[in-house]
């Protein structure tokens, strides 16, 4: 096997287990921190508390240097939190050798500008970058202990995508390929702001009716919004959609949904995802969903409620009220009334 270095941008739990993944694949990897403390302690104690029953291997390689990091690597892993991504391509700018393969494994919207990570990376890294997406139920936690999974590699060019399953797939792990970038990313974002819902509703009291419909119905609109944005109905009902959404919304390794369920019993967003003690991505893509539903003209009302709950306070119970109070229509309409008399 190639010996190519492999370089992963994010230590936490998700960029250490890319990390792992790599280094069963026979590849040189170097993991970076952006912060000196962390990466010192990484070294030292060769765990990461967020995955404290697995050994990072001596092979690899931990740095907070970007020059140590991006020296002669042919793949550079992003997985970095939503906030954090478009700080670390700039950082990263005029650094990679043409011929590094760019893999976005960061899953999420950026809150401030609603733009999808790919498109942060082709506005950095130029028009002729080797770029790709990776989503899919991928769990941290399960990928490092090497529990069979799957995933799929998206890039507008598909020899690109291919590269990347075959940088990645291994016996544990299955990656798919797909041209279909839009329809992936936006699976990967918006699956957790209807995890963070589901979570509400678990929160709340309800129970596997509740979770059914919010799963369902979320999904569809995820697959009306990725239409209108230029992706295919198709990747919402695959592994970057429906298969994602199931983990995200069921897990108790999800993030979002562990936010949602103390929100739903009463405590504060803020005060929520403090205590979940990491970064509750749907909290970020609850922003941009809401944002983007607005300028394509797209009826989102789990998404909308879940924002009014996160952001202007509105009680759960309410919004779970407005929800099921919506007016009468047909699963497969387009937002016409059903009038009955």
């Amino acid at each position: 096997m190639s010996k190519i270095k492999t370089t992963v941008f994010g230590s936490g739990s998700w960029g250490t287990s890319i990390a792992l993944l790599l280094h069963d694949n026979g590849y040189d990897v170097t993991l970076w921190s952006k912060y000196e403390d962390e990466a010192n302690t990484l070294r030292k104690t060769r765990t990461n508390p967020l995955l404290s029953d697995v050994v990072i291997p001596g092979e690899v390689y931990i740095t907070s240097d970007i020059k140590e990091a991006v020296n002669e690597t042919g793949a550079a892993v992003i997985a970095v939190p939503s906030f954090g991504l478009r700080e670390t391509a700039q950082s990263l700018k005029g650094k990679l050798d043409d011929e590094c393969v760019i893999i976005c494994m960061s899953k999420g919207i950026e809150k401030e500008t609603s733009s999808l990570f790919t498109s942060i990376l082709r506005e950095t890294f130029g028009v002729a970058a080797s770029i790709a997406a990776v989503s899919g139920p991928t769990h941290a936690e399960e990928v490092a202990r090497r529990v069979p999974t799957a995933c799929v590699a998206a890039s507008n060019d598909i020899s690109v995508a291919m590269r990347v399953q075959n940088l990645l797939m291994n016996e544990y792990l299955r990656v798919y390929t797909s041209t279909d970038i839009i329809g992936v990313e936006l699976g990967a974002a918006l699956k957790n702001v209807i995890a963070l819902g589901a979570g509400i509703s678990a929160g709340l009291g309800f129970g596997d009716n509740t979770l059914a419909m919010l799963i369902t119905r979320g999904l569809a609109e995820m697959a009306e919004l990725c239409v209108k944005m230029g992706g295919r109905k198709e990747t919402l009902a695959g592994l970057a959609g429906l298969g994602d959404l199931l983990v995200t919304c069921m897990s108790e390794y999800s993030r979002n949904r562990r936010a949602g369920v103390l929100i739903g019993k009463g405590l504060q967003t803020g005060d929520a995802m403090r205590e979940v003690g990491a970064v509750v991505e749907g909290y970020y893509a609850a922003k941009a969903a809401k944002e983007l539903s607005e300028k394509m003209d797209v009826d989102m009302p789990i998404c909308f409620e879940t924002y009014k709950v996160l952001y202007e306070d509105k009680p759960p119970k309410v919004a779970l009220r407005d929800l099921m109070g919506r007016s009468r229509r047909s699963e497969q309409s387009t937002g016409e009334e059903i009038w009955v008399t």
